[in-house]
């Protein structure tokens, strides 16, 4: 008897991503955006706004490009920063007793 294979459908294994970039970073980009347009209310304002948010979604396309979860491996780093072990490359000159240590 022969195995049954499901196939996995690509729509319901996708990244949630919105107009290219991640979702939760381009719509707030996009509030924050609309709100300092709206609050200002000056063509000043409004300038910066738009270039604001379209150099968001610029930057956050290519992070989407090469990584759509970049942003949770990122957030993952910055807790996991103070349990990272001090060691910066396997250059470094060490000394006698941090030889002994990882023997």
């Amino acid at each position: 008897m022969a195995l049954r294979t499901i196939s996995i459908r690509r729509a319901g294994n996708r990244d949630n991503l919105f107009m290219g970039g991640d979702r939760e970073m381009v719509m707030f980009s996009g509030l924050v955006a609309g709100a300092l347009i709206f609050s200002a209310q000056e063509l000043r304002a409004t300038i910066f706004g738009i270039i604001l948010w379209i150099s968001a979604l610029f930057l956050f396309r290519l992070m989407a490009k090469s990584d759509p979860k970049m942003r949770y491996v990122y957030l993952r780093s910055r807790r996991y920063k103070k349990y990272y072990a001090p060691r910066s490359t396997p250059f470094r000159d060490n000394t006698e007793n941090q030889w002994r240590q990882y023997k």
